[in-house]
């Protein structure tokens, strides 16, 4: 019987030592790519304090007393000078009321289609917006209608309307719920750059659990017919979803500025010495400008959660 010479199996000394070194490589070179960098290697946290001393440069330079908050919405960090100074807000406080309005409307609570009636004796309030010009006693007025019209024209009608229909006592309980010691639901009690910047970071927070009503009211704060504050230096098709307010001696103004680093700002003020408020505005928008251009100095945000409206 014949046998056909089987084919050898082993491996040469010289292939074997080759291939355990292949396996090495490929071992260490898996172990480099899972190994988190080295302390010293993590990004560091963006350093505030060259920026903080710009604005406060620029504010020693102006009439009146101001107040600011900044916080980067990327990493959290941020500065405030005289933060917690209490300051007329002026219709800044407009944006909490119709916040808590749209929290209400998320938990079923209230509708959109939900009528607030009008009240003269109640509701009737001089100076911005329209339906001074021509609500009467009885008219009704979606709660849809009177958030729009309080934030894109800084109605203050809608305003007391809305505060009386949620009732004042739970816009009170909301807004210190929020962390904030001196908000009040209306513009002549105090406030602080702090407290609105608490706002700020709830409406962030709200946005991002709901996208829909979050994206709306971020697209109404975007859009209204008062845009010189924040917005007033910076880059036109930018982003900024803020609310102005203004009294005698005051101007306010409280935002995101969705640049390349999104991050919220609040600028407010008192006692100013100007014959229109106006140049108290452009002065808020000197600051957003120094704010804006030390963030884009910044290395660009991740996304962050927010909807795009």
């Amino acid at each position: 019987m014949q046998f056909k010479e089987r084919q050898a199996w082993w491996i040469t000394p010289a292939a074997l030592a080759l291939a355990l070194a292949l396996i090495c490589l490929l071992l260490a070179s898996s172990c480099r790519r899972q190994t988190p960098p080295a302390p010293d290697r993590m990004p560091a946290a963006p350093d505030y304090q060259p920026l903080k001393q710009q604005v406060n440069t620029f504010l020693a330079t102006l009439p009146g007393n101001y107040a600011v908050y900044f916080q980067d919405l990327a990493s959290g960090q941020g500065f405030g000078i005289n933060d917690e100074a209490p300051m007329p807000p002026a219709s800044t406080i407009k944006l909490p009321v119709v916040l808590y309005l749209y929290e209400q409307i998320a938990s079923g609570k209230l509708s959109w289609n939900d009528r607030a009636i009008y009240s003269q004796e109640l509701d009737y309030e001089g100076g911005a917006g329209v339906l001074q010009s021509w609500a009467e006693d009885g008219y009704a007025f979606s709660l849809r209608s009177l958030a729009t019209v309080c934030i894109s024209i800084s109605d203050n009608i809608a305003l007391n309307m809305l505060v009386r229909y949620m009732g004042q006592e739970n816009v009170d309980v909301w807004l210190k719920n929020i962390g904030t010691n001196t908000a009040r639901p209306f513009g002549n009690g105090p406030s602080t750059a702090r407290d609105l910047g608490a706002f700020l970071n709830e409406l962030v927070r709200f946005a991002r659990q709901q996208p829909e009503l979050g994206g709306r009211l971020l697209n109404d704060l975007a859009y209204t017919i008062y845009h010189v504050g924040l917005p007033g230096k910076l880059p036109a098709q930018l982003v900024v979803s803020h609310k102005e307010g203004s009294m005698s001696g005051v101007a306010d103004d409280a935002g995101i500025v969705f640049s390349q680093r999104p991050y919220i700002l609040v600028v407010m003020s008192q006692n100013l010495q100007y014959a229109d408020e106006e140049t108290g505005f452009a002065d808020i928008a000197q600051v957003s400008r120094l704010c804006y251009d030390y963030q884009q100095q910044l290395p660009a945000a991740p996304h962050l959660g927010l909807p795009k409206f």
